[in-house]
Formats: C-alpha cells, structure tokens, sequence
C-alpha cells in the first residue's frame, strides 16, 4: 500500500501487482527513489481525472525511467479512484506520470484498436482528498492546459503496510 502526502491531504492507495506487475514495480521504484516528492498535480479536469508525476510546481519535467509496456489489457478498468499509467500516444511511453479516475472513463480501457491506459491502483482510502484537488480552480499555464491555479503538490509517496 503507499501513501500520498499532498498539500491538500493524504489518500492512500492500494497496488494490483498480480494483474499490472510491471506498472506497480515501475512506480515503487519511483516511490523508493522519492521522485514523487515535491511534484505537482499538473492536469486537473473536473469529472474526468486528475494527473501528476512528472513535473515540478514550476512545470518543468523531471527525469524518468526508461519507459514501460502498456498493461491495459490487464482486465482492470478505469473506474472511479483507480491509478493509471499516463502516457503519449506512443502505447508503450509510460514513465513516471499517473491519473486518478474521477469516474468511471469507459473509453480510456483497452479494446480492440484502442490501446487503453493501464489501470494499477485504486485509491484505497481518501478519495475525499483526491475529490479536493479535483475542484480546484485551473488555467492556462504557458502550452499547459488544466493547470491549478494555485499549486498541488505531492510532498510524498511513501510504502506503508497495509
């Protein structure tokens, strides 16, 4: 199980290794390392998900991993307070950047022609934080679109015993 420690609260989250092994060990290694600490929800939509990982509170990238392959065939679905792997439009590009469903986002599962978003986690305790940061007020921030107005920042993931 990890903890989220954010500027908003803390939510905790539980892992399925068993159906997605190479996301969770991909972010644990994360997690380990502390990269998380110290970043920023910087994509939050209202009804759809909110997105962090990758970037500091001054939206500058921080490096990664090299990138993981897509596990969205894993049968999980993106359903409300899951974690998924974000990535580009390369299904194979998945790094350190994840999302909270904030609904169920049928669309984003894989099926035939759509390679999906794999789905790793589910908020286990907290959602209530993770329904905070999503009604924040956002804007435009230089390309970035959805961005809080007013930072959100992971202070930290941190392994705890479930």
């Amino acid at each position: 199980m990890l903890k989220f420690q954010t500027s908003k609260g803390s939510f905790t989250v539980e892992l399925h290794t068993a159906e997605a092994p190479i996301s969770c060990a991909n972010f644990v290694a994360y997690v380990e390392s502390g990269h998380f600490a110290n970043t920023v929800f910087h994509r939050v939509i209202p009804g759809f998900m909110i997105q962090g990982g990758g970037m500091t509170a001054d939206l500058n990238q921080k490096k990664t991993l090299p990138a993981i392959k897509n596990e969205a065939s894993n049968g999980l679905k993106n359903q409300r307070g899951t974690l998924a792997m974000a990535r580009t439009n390369d299904p194979d590009s998945a790094t350190a950047q994840f999302f909270i469903n904030l609904k169920d986002n049928d669309f984003l599962n894989a099926s035939r022609g759509n390679a999906g978003y794999a789905v790793f986690g589910h908020v286990s305790s907290g959602m209530e934080v993770v329904d905070l940061i999503a009604a924040v007020k956002t804007g435009n921030n230089g390309h970035h679109q959805d961005v809080p107005v007013e930072a959100v920042t992971i202070e930290s993931v941190t392994v705890v015993q479930g």
